[in-house]
């Protein structure tokens, strides 16, 4: 991975590990796809290798992640899907070209064609969002609790009462400082 570039967040859920290319959205944002080679470079490590990506297509595929990030923050919070959300999630489904195929060990697996574009794996994106926000899949929209992250995640534990987006930052991180809290609270009343 290039030096200065902060590394992907890569969950078992292709849509909302797409969201996850810009975190800390209510913080500092930390974005993780700031050049159209890195957009490659996630596309790659999701299994949706393409050659190159445009300056355009990093736009578009940006204006997807807002999308898929909005469309999942309403059904997270039981709210109305935002229409221009629903239309760009379905745009993009509809205008690229993958196959779904069987993998030897029975698992669904995204194939794109050798001369794949970046819009052929927004599409495969984007039909991962629709699976998770139309309620398809078993697992429910979460919001991280961490205040300054607030990103959608799709919870698929067994409880479905998961509150951290990634338990090995914002939950660690929260702990943390709850842990800290803890501590000046006890040197405090030691005094």
């Amino acid at each position: 991975m290039p030096a200065g570039f902060p590394d992907f967040r890569l969950g078992s859920v292709l849509a909302t590990s797409f969201t996850a290319t810009l975190t800390e959205r209510r913080g500092d944002p930390v974005e993780r796809i700031p050049t159209p080679q890195r957009l490659v470079d996630w596309l790659a490590v999701s299994g949706l290798a393409v050659d190159s990506c445009t300056p355009a297509q990093l736009e578009l595929a940006r204006e997807l992640r807002e999308a898929i990030h909005a469309a999942a923050t309403a059904t997270a919070t039981q709210a109305a899907l935002p229409a221009s959300a629903v239309q760009i999630i379905n745009d993009r489904s509809v205008e690229g070209r993958a196959a779904a195929v069987l993998t030897a060990e029975g698992k669904r697996q995204w194939q794109l064609s050798p001369a794949a574009s970046v819009e052929d794996a927004l599409s495969v994106v984007a039909a991962d969002a629709v699976s998770i926000i139309s309620g398809e899949r078993d697992g429910r929209m979460a919001l991280c609790a961490s205040p300054t992250c607030q990103a959608a995640f799709f919870d698929t534990s067994q409880s479905r009462t998961r509150r951290w987006c990634d338990m090995n930052t914002c939950g660690n991180r929260q702990k943390k400082a709850r842990f800290n809290a803890n501590q000046r609270k006890k040197a405090s009343s030691a005094e």
